[in-house]
């Protein structure tokens, strides 16, 4: 074991894997890896290599357990390093990427409840074209449903009935404890009853089995910051740095256009126009829209790209601002940008999402004079029931609606 710790150049020998080292660190140079991660996740990779070598693992044998089990021996003899496992999980990739599958973790197979599952997740995604985030939202809750009625056995759908389905509800109801959840997880459960009876699995009509979640439509308003909150956050971006000028980008994005945070995740970029001035928008299901491009967003946009955005082979206008050099990993990574840029501004919003700058655009536009047809226009609604939550925040309007107190004001 004390050889294989040693550096590499004096460890290093021919073995299975040991030609998969150069070209791992020639993938790293070319993911905008700086030149001293290089180094030391070379001595990291080579190391590992010679330890697979004096444990006889092949490459048709390789897998992440193998990654781990030698970080443990590793931390023995050396302080771990925080993206050691990071970089061991990028090497096993890309060492069986060539056709040969990872060796499944004996835990992680498939049992007949995860294969129903992942069916009706890759139908949501290819034949519904719903976004990742509510794929797996959908996914989570039909898991714990094939889970709590079948366990590891066999699914037989055709044996459920209405009293399963409001058993797994009265459950999953009392442990999420809010009710937009509960009624994720219900609508979730309808979609599921209806394509396993479409696919003939299912002959009766279950989904108007599920109990209806008590949630009771625009009981809320929608957070918001004002006007001069927003420009706070805008001005406090250091735009002379690569990072602030890509978060500036991004912000006068949500600020003036109100993009969601997985819609400036997909921008690619081929979706700007520079001769038209617009912008093509991948929302949710699939949809495409397109906006024109105020100036100051093309602005900000363009300097970006000019000056700030690393060069890689990533479509995606917005890539990540550490290697590897990438695009963003999804809209998580907007609404911590948000969340840093409120507190570099000293904001105390009240809530900290990328949601927070649409509906504060929406809420703008209102105090301006536009109407709600204009608003849901650029939030891209397709139900106007969705933006008739803003009206709730137009309290001029409002008090024009308010009949007076019965004996005189209060």
């Amino acid at each position: 074991m004390t050889q294989t710790f040693e550096h590499a150049a004096a460890a290093a020998r021919e073995g299975s894997l040991q030609a998969f080292v150069p070209m791992f660190v020639e993938q790293m140079c070319a993911q905008g890896y700086a030149p001293a991660s290089m180094k030391a996740s070379t001595v990291l990779v080579q190391d590992f290599v010679n330890w697979l070598d004096q444990q006889g693992i092949e490459e048709g044998n390789l897998s992440t357990a193998s990654a781990a089990e030698y970080l443990n021996e590793r931390g023995r003899h050396r302080c771990r390093r925080r993206g050691d496992a990071f970089t061991l999980r990028s090497f096993v990739r890309f060492a069986t990427a060539d056709g040969q599958a990872e060796q499944p973790d004996p835990r992680s197979v498939a049992t007949p409840a995860r294969q129903v599952r992942q069916a009706f997740e890759c139908y949501l995604e290819h034949e519904r074209g719903l976004a990742a985030a509510t794929v797996g939202l959908y996914g989570n809750a039909i898991g714990r449903f094939l889970e709590h009625a079948f366990g590891d056995g066999e699914v037989r759908l055709g044996e459920l009935d209405a009293a399963d389905i409001v058993r797994f509800v009265q459950t999953e109801a009392n442990r999420l404890h809010h009710a937009k959840r509960a009624k994720v997880m219900t609508s979730a459960l309808r979609a599921f009853l209806q394509y396993e009876r479409y696919r003939g699995d299912i002959d009766a009509d279950l989904h108007a089995c599920v109990p209806t979640v008590a949630n009771w439509s625009m009981t809320g308003i929608p957070r918001t910051i004002s006007t001069s909150q927003v420009e706070c956050l805008l001005a406090a971006c250091d735009r002379r740095s690569a990072t602030g000028c890509r978060d500036y980008a991004m912000l006068l994005l949500m600020v003036r256009l109100g993009l969601r945070a997985g819609e400036v995740v997909a921008l690619k970029l081929d979706d700007l126009d520079w001769d038209e001035a617009s912008i093509r928008i991948r929302g949710p299901a699939q949809r495409c829209d397109r906006l024109p491009l105020p100036s100051d967003v093309g602005a900000a946009v363009a300097d970006y790209l000019r000056n700030a955005r690393p060069a890689c082979s990533a479509r995606n206008v917005f890539i990540r601002a550490k290697a590897p050099r990438r695009a963003l990993a999804g809209p998580s990574a907007v609404s911590c940008v948000v969340c840093r840029a409120l507190r570099r501004a000293q904001i105390d919003a009240p809530v900290k999402g990328a949601h927070l700058l649409r509906h504060s655009l929406a809420t703008h536009m209102l105090g301006q004079g536009a109407s709600l047809g204009e608003i849901a226009e650029i939030l891209r609604h397709r139900n106007p029931q969705t933006t008739m939550i803003y009206a709730k925040v137009d309290l001029n309007a409002l008090r024009a609606l308010a009949l007076p107190w019965p004996g005189g004001a209060q």
